[in-house]
């Protein structure tokens, strides 16, 4: 692999509520090159909480140490809020989950969009227009101009998830972090928002975090793995070799998945060790 995009080594992420502390992130350490890196995982592993770490999108009552958090040549864990402001959606941008719903209910998408793109360049309004019906022909939405004058509520599920897609690739990021940003669509409409971001990925040589919790799709998409459990990365691999995988929560994992050429009248319950939070 070449120079990586993000280097992460040993981050930990406590949030404090008076005397309780919770440990959400323990000892996470990658490496994100040009690539699709899948990070999977139950609900409350600690997947999203990750990704939100990079950008410090956490409340004031986080705690987020690490060995090194290196984008580039910035050291995230030591940059101020003002170095932030210019790396969030210039730099690294992120997809929220259900992103069409982060959308301001009572502002034109196309509006949105120019927004963000002026927020980090230099341009004037209808330069700024001229570039998001650029960014909506690129992310394959029909009659650009049309749905720039839309609101949130006109478009589908699958048009505003792309809608938030060409908000954040816009300024031409290194990095994105998609977390778990076709969980609401249907099969056939998150093929297409995935093949968007497929090829932004190869034209713009970014770097892909993508936050999921179902195998079967990272397996067939993403080029890495990493599998977090109550915090932990248990394992990580090649995505092609989710069915070599060595760690029996992996395993257990995938042996719930259902399947149509195995069919079982009862899918298996996974087992937990708790001997898997220490080790």
């Amino acid at each position: 692999m070449s120079t990586p995009k993000i280097h992460v080594d040993s981050l930990n992420v406590r949030f404090v509520n008076g005397k309780k502390v919770m440990h959400a992130v323990r000892d996470v350490s990658f490496s994100l090159g040009q690539e699709k890196l899948a990070i999977v995982g139950e609900s409350g592993s600690g997947k999203s909480t990750v990704g939100r770490s990079l950008l410090k999108l956490h409340p004031a009552s986080a705690q987020i140490t690490a060995k090194a958090m290196q984008f580039g040549d910035v050291d995230l864990l030591g940059a101020g809020e003002r170095a932030m402001q210019k790396i969030r959606g210039q730099r690294i941008s992120m997809i929220m989950q259900d992103p069409k719903y982060s959308l301001n209910p009572v502002v034109k998408v196309g509006e949105q969009i120019a927004e963000a793109y002026l927020a980090h360049h230099k341009a004037s309004r209808s330069e700024a227009r001229e570039r998001v019906l650029l960014m909506l022909e690129k992310v394959h939405i029909r009659d650009p101009k049309r749905v720039y004058n839309l609101y949130p509520h006109e478009v589908s599920g699958g048009m505003g998830q792309r809608i938030m897609i060409a908000m954040m690739v816009i300024t031409n990021p290194e990095v994105i972090i998609a977390d778990e940003p076709t969980s609401a669509l249907d099969v056939s409409v998150r093929q297409q928002v995935l093949s968007v971001l497929e090829e932004l990925v190869v034209e713009q040589q970014m770097g892909l975090i993508f936050v999921s919790h179902d195998l079967n799709l990272v397996r067939n998409y993403c080029d890495r793995v990493l599998v977090m459990y109550a915090g932990r990365v248990v394992e990580s691999l090649a995505a092609c070799d989710l069915q070599y995988a060595e760690h029996p929560y992996t395993r257990g994992l995938l042996a719930a998945l259902p399947s149509m050429d195995n069919r079982r009248a009862r899918l298996p319950v996974l087992q937990r060790d708790p001997l898997w939070l220490t080790c």
